[in-house]
């Protein structure tokens, strides 16, 4: 059992890059449930008050969690170096959403108090209201994490097809437009969720990344 294990570590290098989600969703826990702040920002846009309760939209909203386990499933075996990539992104701004959490605690008054139909979509909408509270919400992490499935996905050589293109870009609109119409985020919420994503595009996959890997390779001396 050893030997498989060592195999696999050693056939696996990256695997070490999982380890940042174990302490994520610590830090995560914590801030959800247990550090209670003084002061909560409500995020709320006029905007949001024309933007009508839609249960259906549980259906992305859960696709998220699939997309994003799947993603990290399918490049750690196939494609480490998008593998690398992906990690890099969520890592970075994971951790930024961590710190703005902290020193930037937010919070949404949107969620209905009863549901305008029952069916098993608002069943389902009602579950996840029970285990998300409506804290920490600015910048979302379905949009930060939809975009980092999204930007992974388009780059593996498995999804280079003009219709998988188009499958994640349309999956990764829905997910995002799932948040506001199931009442979880503030319209108010997708400025600051996109300028995390572009920090992290820059770092992770844009002219920073490459600078960061060249100087990483020319500081690599032979022995």
């Amino acid at each position: 059992m050893i030997k498989i294990i060592m195999t696999f570590f050693n056939r696996y290098p990256h695997w070490k890059l999982l380890l940042y989600w174990p302490f994520y969703g610590i830090a995560f826990e914590l801030l959800e449930w247990y550090v209670k702040p003084e002061v909560y920002h409500v995020m709320y846009s006029k905007i949001d008050d024309y933007i009508p309760f839609q249960e259906i939209f549980i259906l992305p909203y859960y696709y998220w969690f699939i997309a994003l386990i799947g993603i990290h499933i399918y490049t750690f075996f196939k494609e480490p170096n998008i593998f690398r990539k992906l990690m890099r992104f969520i890592i970075f701004t994971q951790t930024i959403a961590l710190i703005i959490f902290t020193f930037y605690p937010s919070i949404q008054m949107l969620r209905p108090d009863t549901m305008p139909r029952d069916n098993i979509f608002t069943d389902m909408v009602s579950h996840i209201y029970t285990i998300d509270t409506n804290t920490n919400v600015c910048p979302s992490l379905h949009v930060v994490g939809a975009v980092a499935v999204y930007l992974a996905a388009v780059r593996c050589n498995a999804f280079k097809t003009r219709g998988w293109r188009c499958f994640f870009f349309i999956s990764t609109l829905l997910i995002c437009l799932s948040t506001v119409f199931l009442k979880q985020h503030s319209v108010e919420d997708m400025p600051i969720s996109a300028m995390v994503c572009l920090l992290g595009y820059a770092v992770s996959y844009g002219k920073c990344s490459e600078k960061l890997l060249r100087r990483n390779k020319h500081s690599v001396r032979p022995v």
